[in-house]
């Protein structure tokens, strides 16, 4: 799997990118990425996305980020829904950040899906490269039938103490 990319915006902000291949149609892909019985077991929040370009969207904290984080379990944030085309490209804001997924076909059946989650900071980018990644191990089990026995959370830290570790 990609262990993502940082880049620069032309505005200074700070873009990480994760393309990861896939052998199952965009349809597939999308529903993993926007239905919430597929997001409950990778997303970092608990949200429902209303597609509508426009729309206000919610992001409650899970269980897991009380638990691991001590966040308050009722603290919530906001975000707007930019762009939705089924099945091609899903664009929202969450806590003026943007995530922006983009499935094109590959060709051949299959489909490439690309994550671009645009930050301020540069460190911000690097903290969240591990969750993303684990999260996209998530749903290429799900999109393969396979099961969920490990915790994405879990994985995630192994990631951060490894892979992502950057040199000084």
């Amino acid at each position: 799997m990609d262990i993502g990319t940082v880049t620069f915006t032309y505005d200074g902000r700070v873009a990480l990118r994760f393309q990861q291949a896939f052998s199952h149609p965009p349809e597939k892909v999308w529903a993993v990425i926007t239905e919430p019985q597929y997001l409950q077991q990778w997303f970092p929040a608990e949200v429902q996305l209303d597609v509508e370009p426009g729309s206000e969207l919610i992001f409650h904290v899970t269980g897991e980020q009380v638990r691991r984080y001590g966040l308050a379990p009722d603290h919530t944030s906001t975000g707007t829904m930019i762009t939705a085309r089924r099945g091609h490209i899903l664009e929202y804001l969450w806590d003026g950040e943007t995530l922006h997924w983009e499935i094109a076909p590959d060709g051949q059946g299959g489909s490439w899906l690309t994550l671009t989650h645009t930050v301020e900071e540069e460190e911000s980018a690097y903290a969240h490269a591990p969750g993303w990644h684990a999260g996209l191990e998530v749903v290429e089990a799900q999109l393969a039938g396979r099961e969920i026995d490990w915790s994405p959370w879990d994985r995630a830290e192994e990631l951060a103490s490894s892979a992502y570790r950057r040199s000084a």
